[in-house]
């Protein structure tokens, strides 16, 4: 294992993109796990579903089955070793040191043609409370390639004990590319002050909100407006269940932030033929399901997707409060 501590002298903002990208060319010539499994997204099965002119898919990924299926128990992450830590890294994973908080390590269980861990230094908890500005700056420092996204520790993660983000290719999940033709389809204009634009989606399966600005300080409250009036409406936990992809084009961040209300559908802990073995985090929120088993790629249903959203996503009253509580302070 090989952590690179330094950019190169008088590098500009896209050398990290550049760079993240090289480091995926050498991981794959140099780690034999990795390129296998990036190989084999070649073989990756894929489903469509059309709902009212936006669409879901659905890619049969044996390879992602532990996370999905991964015990996210407090007895099973205290048993285990964490593998975001630097020193249970496997020897053939090198990495980037960005600032002195984070490293990027490329995904060895890939759901994109690049995928990336972007994991904290030291080990703390998973949570999006006080590292918000942290994914902001990386979103800008890789968004010439990339997207980056956040799983809450009870809605997602796969490693609730180990602060980290991911990225992956730019523009594949549906809700990035069909961002601008859902925005034309809402009633109304979006809420904001001029410096930032803040949009309610409530008519895609589930309910998310957009923060668009070139102002990190807007982002910054307008987030912290969000989590604060999303703890009135939360169960008592450390943060509100939520998901969040963002990307960063034109010098100009988005955000998307998904509020949840459960982490798995009933669909997970079913038994026999009415099990899906669905697990939704910010992928899947954004509209690209993960199915790790076979016979549940092939059996899912488009009934299946809007009842499992349903019961993830928080309720139509939760969401209004929300747009109520934002609107109040941003106008």
């Amino acid at each position: 294992m090989m952590i690179e501590e330094k950019p190169k002298k008088n590098s500009g903002i896209e050398w990290w993109a550049e760079r993240t990208k090289k480091l995926l060319d050498e991981q794959k010539a140099s780690w034999p796990l990795l390129k296998i499994n990036y190989e084999n997204l070649a073989n990756i099965q894929i489903r469509e579903f059309i709902f009212d002119d936006f669409e879901i898919k659905i890619q049969y990924n044996p390879d992602r089955i532990k996370s999905t299926s991964a015990d996210v128990s407090d007895g099973a992450i205290k048993s285990r070793k964490c593998f975001l830590c630097l020193e249970n890294l496997p020897v053939e994973q090198n990495g980037l040191a960005y600032n002195k908080h984070f490293f990027i390590l490329s995904n060895p269980h890939p759901i994109f043609p690049a995928h990336f861990t972007i994991s904290r230094r030291i080990h703390t908890t998973q949570t999006i409370i006080g590292n918000f500005e942290e994914l902001l700056d990386l979103t800008r420092a890789l968004g010439k390639y990339y997207t980056l996204f956040y799983n809450g520790p009870q809605c997602g993660s796969s490693a609730p004990d180990h602060m980290h983000f991911q990225a992956c290719t730019k523009n594949i999940m549906p809700v990035e590319y069909e961002f601008n033709k859902m925005v034309s389809k809402l009633p109304g204009a979006a809420t904001g002050n001029g410096k930032i634009e803040i949009r309610f989606f409530e008519e895609f399966l589930r309910y998310f909100i957009s923060f668009e600005s070139r102002d990190e300080d807007e982002l910054l409250f307008a987030f912290k407006t969000f989590v604060n009036a999303f703890k009135k409406i939360s169960p008592p936990y450390d943060e509100p269940l939520m998901n969040l992809i963002a990307s960063y084009q034109e010098n100009v961040w988005r955000v998307l932030i998904f509020p949840r209300q459960k982490h798995r559908p009933t669909h997970f802990f079913a038994e026999g033929e009415k099990q899906l073995l669905i697990s939704p985090a910010a992928v899947d929120m954004g509209g690209l399901f993960i199915a790790p088993r076979e016979e549940d790629f092939k059996k899912i249903t488009p009934e299946d997707v809007i009842d499992i959203f349903k019961q993830v996503s928080i309720s139509k009253e939760y969401f209004g409060f929300l747009k109520e509580k934002i609107g109040e302070v941003i106008a």
